[in-house]
């Protein structure tokens, strides 16, 4: 790409050669690619997803579920290859028409309901059990206004920031800048409400933490982009603490785990069927079994 100045044409026309290592799933219509039916496995909930940021929100949610006793969010968690555009299949459009991860399918009702958006399958599942969201006005609004500012300002982070960043075939400084400032700035947000709270949204742990811990605790900790030093993500020393108190939970540990493809294959759980799966079946496990 030339480093001159970019004049946009009067209309827009789709150059699929362009737009960096994704270019091969970003296109600029909707609906399947090709007929590919998804997998059901035996439990209640079907989830099927990857372990983004926006997926680890729900698998974090469904084992946090599990370990207060509520079976019924029992769940089998598919993996969907987000780079081989699994998302674009007839079946996973027809569970979510906007083709992204994560979505859910609740089979204990009649007929079964899709959920998609990572804030609406938060908001289902705290509604359906009765947990993790409080009950009172005051409460369930202030949860609700930090869910919804997660919503809002993570494609800022991801697909601002960590875009431009991390990903753009080329670096140029006004977009590396300009959404760095709002990345800092969302994180003085957050610095500045856990300063005074436990929590995001308070004294209680909710699904709002549950919506922001997978997106700004891989930034602060470097593991999302390789930004904490460019972004001095140390300076935000309430949200490091919060960060690391929920990153100490057991459900938070085994969500993060679910459908992730990279990194320590003794943390990587490709899909989840069953509580044991995650001491059976991780790709540690699986590669010694296949003497890897």
């Amino acid at each position: 790409m030339s480093d001159e100045r970019y004049t946009p044409p009067r209309v827009w026309k789709w150059d699929s050669e362009s737009g960096g290592q994704f270019a091969n799933i970003n296109r600029p219509i909707a609906g399947p690619t090709h007929d590919k039916d998804l997998p059901v496995g035996k439990h209640p909930m079907q989830l099927y997803s990857l372990a983004t940021p926006n997926g680890v929100k729900v698998t974090l949610m469904l084992e946090e579920l599990l370990a207060l006793g509520f079976e019924g969010a029992e769940y089998d968690a598919h993996l969907i290859r987000i780079t081989e555009g699994d998302q674009f299949g007839s079946g996973f459009v027809d569970i979510n028409p906007n083709s992204k991860i994560p979505a859910l399918v609740d089979h204990s009702t009649n007929p079964p309901i899709r959920v998609f958006e990572s804030g609406s399958i938060l908001l289902y599942l705290a509604e359906k059990f009765g947990a993790f969201l409080p009950h009172t006005p005051q409460q369930r609004t202030e949860t609700l206004n930090w869910l919804f500012w997660q919503m809002g300002a993570a494609p800022y982070l991801g697909g601002g920031f960590g875009h431009f960043y991390a990903y753009a075939p080329e670096k140029y400084q006004y977009p590396i800048n300009r959404f760095t400032m709002e990345v800092k700035r969302q994180l003085d947000v957050l610095d500045r409400q856990l300063a005074e709270h436990p929590f995001v949204a308070g004294k209680e742990y909710t699904i709002a933490d549950m919506a922001i811990w997978p997106w700004y605790g891989a930034v602060v900790k470097n593991k999302a982009y390789d930004a904490a030093e460019f972004l001095e993500a140390h300076t935000y020393k309430h949200v490091n603490r919060w960060v690391d108190e929920i990153g100490e939970r057991p459900a938070a540990k085994r969500g993060a785990m679910v459908n992730r493809t990279w990194g320590d294959p003794a943390g990587q759980l490709h899909e989840r069927h069953d509580a044991s799966d995650f001491e059976l079946r991780t790709q540690e496990k699986i590669g010694d079994e296949n003497g890897e």
